[in-house]
């Protein structure tokens, strides 16, 4: 198990810059399944809900210290959009990355995007959010 310090979110410097890394297809992504991309030694999970909306959280699960999450349910817990880790069922906020269920906890959320024209799925890394 991951202590809970290195679990925490860290708010990014406004200077930081974003380096984008090109993930997929948006027509690759299925709907309500995650995908996990390797993006310069850290590994992402992306998802595509029903509604279309991206999200990009670290592959990473706290909890087991399993890099799975991209494996897990997404659902929605009191309007939060949310994925449930498969291993030890902890429920993350796909727009956030705290745990619902111990808020103390949280993984990295990273931007994500459709590039111009619509086709592709982008994923932004700051040195901050490196594994």
């Amino acid at each position: 198990m991951s202590s809970t310090s290195e679990a925490t979110i860290t708010r990014r410097p406004a200077e930081a810059a974003a380096r984008w890394f090109d993930i997929c297809s948006y027509a690759d992504l299925i709907p309500e399944r995650g995908a996990c991309a390797m993006l310069d030694g850290t590994q992402v999970a992306v998802f595509r809900a029903f509604d279309g909306t991206l999200y990009a959280l670290s592959n990473l699960d706290p909890f087991s210290g399993a890099y799975v999450l991209s494996r897990g349910i997404l659902g929605t817990r009191d309007g939060v959009p949310t994925v449930a880790s498969p291993m030890y069922k902890q429920v993350f906020d796909l727009r956030t990355g705290v745990c619902l269920d111990d808020p103390r906890v949280a993984v990295p959320a990273f931007p994500v995007r459709r590039a111009a024209g619509g086709d592709r799925v982008e994923v932004a890394l700051t040195d901050d959010r490196r594994q």
